[in-house]
């Protein structure tokens, strides 16, 4: 009797390049647990490929003519059963990377990431388990972080401060690890407890926090200065 396969992961290329699209599909159509299901060379185009073929993870550069990343962005992820975007970065781009988390971002890659970090960031994103927590990840939340510090809230009233004020010690500590990049089995290395015990931290965390994902919550971790730029230098 054979077991039951699960099924693979969708994923939607959106770049302007078709070469580095056809990279793209070539590694992750390689992996017996991922499939490409659909390319975009701008952002309208994949907004409305989007309406019609279901995805899990979106690869989404940032900068492009036209409808660029960052829009797309926000209307992917307003969509009925929005898949998880990642988006595609570089080093001179920090600022957009902060814009593409405010607009639904569940993550982010820099464009010239190795295959094997690219492959996990498809593979953390879709899982909810980690903000993608890999060395080049860590060196861009290096840059990111001072412009996360003190940016407003959309939550009214500066929301940021009273949302923390909801989180045990406990959780507190373990928002500090999200936002330090550790992963699940990280943090409970950590902290010596179970994975599953680590993850029902981290679902009231972003339950107390009123974030979507963990990104959200990371992101709001900097912005009240829980976490510092340099908290990163001192775990590298």
């Amino acid at each position: 009797m054979s077991q039951a396969v699960s099924a693979p992961i969708r994923v939607v290329l959106v770049d302007d390049q078709q070469m580095v699209r056809a990279g793209f599909r070539m590694v992750i159509d390689s992996q017996p647990d991922l499939t490409v299901v659909g390319e975009a060379g701008d952002g309208a185009a994949a907004v409305q490929l989007l309406r019609s073929t279901a995805a899990d993870v979106v690869l989404m550069d940032i900068r492009m003519p036209g409808t660029d990343g960052l829009e797309a962005t926000r209307q992917v992820t307003a969509l009925p059963d929005a898949p998880r975007v990642v988006v595609l970065t570089t080093f001179d781009l920090d600022e957009y990377v902060v814009a593409a988390i405010g607009a639904g971002a569940s993550g982010f890659l820099l464009k010239d990431a190795p295959p094997e970090e690219m492959l996990a960031a498809v593979r953390t994103v879709h899982a909810g388990d980690s903000v993608i927590a890999a060395s080049s990840t860590r060196r861009l939340l290096q840059h990111v972080a001072p412009m996360l510090r003190g940016a407003s809230s959309s939550a009214p009233g500066g929301g940021d401060d009273a949302a923390l004020a909801e989180l045990t010690p406990r959780e507190r500590e373990v928002l500090v690890q999200m936002a330090l990049g550790a992963s699940n089995t990280e943090i409970a290395r950590t902290f010596v407890v179970s994975e599953a015990t680590v993850k029902t931290h981290v679902g009231r965390v972003l339950a107390k926090t009123g974030s979507r994902d963990r990104v959200q919550a990371v992101v709001l971790a900097y912005r009240t200065g829980l976490v510092q730029p340099a908290d990163l230098l001192r775990d590298a």
